[in-house]
């Protein structure tokens, strides 16, 4: 595997801003993950189907188009109870397993950004991350990116207290940190300090596996 760089955690961390800064900064392809199962949530929605039926979430992953993730519709508050519904499906999940292995092992390396990316995606990652914050926090910022959909802040928080509660007590990958994950709290920092402190991890990281990989 070359260079490949985990960040998991919660709705709302920042782990998406954090990915997207590393991959500028080392020049790597990045995925964000979530967006996959949003599409697969919408997607379900879209052909009147039911999120709660596994098989039929499944049938929508499989035939996933991975060139349509830009779909403004997977951005909004919808579209991410959805993909929290349909992730809880072990056959979703299979379903996109393979899609997002076959980015983590391109040639040169990549950033994966997720739930499940060190603990499952690529558990031989050499730089994971564990990107979290406060609920609070994380629904405050949320929720600025939601308000032209007329959304509360207290709606907000109550959906990311829900999506905690169900990403972490699915049977099928639920999100825990991994055990060799560096944990980054973002809730006191910018976004420039987070990056910053991203950047530091990585660059630890990226030392230790390039002396790891020299000869003798």
């Amino acid at each position: 595997m070359d260079f490949v760089i985990a960040v998991d955690g919660p709705a709302a961390s920042g782990k998406g801003t954090v990915a997207v800064g590393l991959g500028r900064r080392f020049a790597l392809p990045v995925l964000d993950t979530g967006l996959l199962y949003r599409a697969v949530g919408v997607g379900v929605v879209r052909i009147g189907g039911d999120l709660d039926d596994e098989g039929f979430a499944a049938r929508v992953a499989s035939g996933l188009d991975a060139g349509a993730l830009e779909d403004p519709a997977f951005r909004t508050r919808a579209a991410g109870e959805a993909a929290s519904r349909v992730a809880v499906h072990p056959a979703v999940r299979q379903a996109l397993k393979d899609f997002q292995r076959m980015f983590a092992l391109q040639k040169g390396g990549a950033i994966l950004d997720g739930r499940d990316i060190g603990t499952v995606i690529a558990p031989e990652a050499p730089a994971k991350l564990f990107v979290t914050a406060s609920p609070e926090v994380r629904a405050q910022r949320r929720w600025k990116q939601l308000q032209a959909e007329g959304t509360t802040y207290q709606e907000v928080l109550a959906d990311i207290h829900k999506r905690d509660e169900r990403d972490s007590g699915r049977a099928a990958a639920p999100l825990v940190r991994a055990e060799d994950a560096v944990l980054l709290d973002t809730s006191q920092m910018t976004i420039d300090e987070a990056a910053d402190a991203a950047r530091r991890i990585v660059e630890a990281a990226r030392a230790r596996w390039e002396a790891s990989s020299r000869p003798g």
